[in-house]
């Protein structure tokens, strides 16, 4: 008979009154900085899915060419990217290690339904990404999108919560 598996022990959360304050903002400070880096990391993810998505070089299209369709369909979809990252790290519950995997695999999947559900609402409201960042003025159906995006972020980020 092999012996039974022990339970894991949960982590203690931190207790103020046995913690000296270094330990508690140098733990505090790790924390910022590796949910920085990830948040960091997801959003440059989220630009180049972005750039899978819209037609041409996005880096071209906006540093270059100046295209104001491209620069608000890219602004709104990282803006989106960061309301499922920030809702990530909000529903991490406070443990560093746990939270950096969940908010990490929650901004991946958001990242993935943002793109989905941009694509398809590009789709079924007819309007074409790759004809209007072919125009070189900012077109109404820009920012329709752009709105839409956002609200698909938030929707994402609030199923995160």
């Amino acid at each position: 008979m092999s012996p039974s598996p022990q339970p894991v022990p949960l982590p203690t959360p931190i207790d103020a009154e046995t913690v000296s304050l270094a330990e508690l903002l140098g733990r505090g400070s790790l924390a910022i900085a590796c949910y920085a880096v990830l948040g960091v990391i997801l959003l440059i993810i989220g630009f180049y899915v972005i750039d899978l998505a819209i037609p041409g070089k996005l880096s071209q299209l906006i540093k270059t060419d100046r295209n104001p369709n491209a620069t608000l369909l890219t602004t709104s979809g990282l803006a989106a990217v960061g309301l499922i990252v920030a809702a990530s790290i909000w529903s991490s519950g406070g443990a560093l290690q746990e939270g950096l995997l969940a908010t990490a695999v929650f901004g991946l999947v958001g990242i993935a339904v943002q793109t989905v559900g941009m694509i398809a609402f590009d789709k079924v409201a007819g309007i074409s990404v790759r004809e209007l960042v072919a125009e070189p003025d900012l077109q109404p159906g820009t920012r329709l999108l752009a709105v839409t995006h956002v609200a698909i972020g938030l929707i994402t980020a609030v199923a995160v919560i």
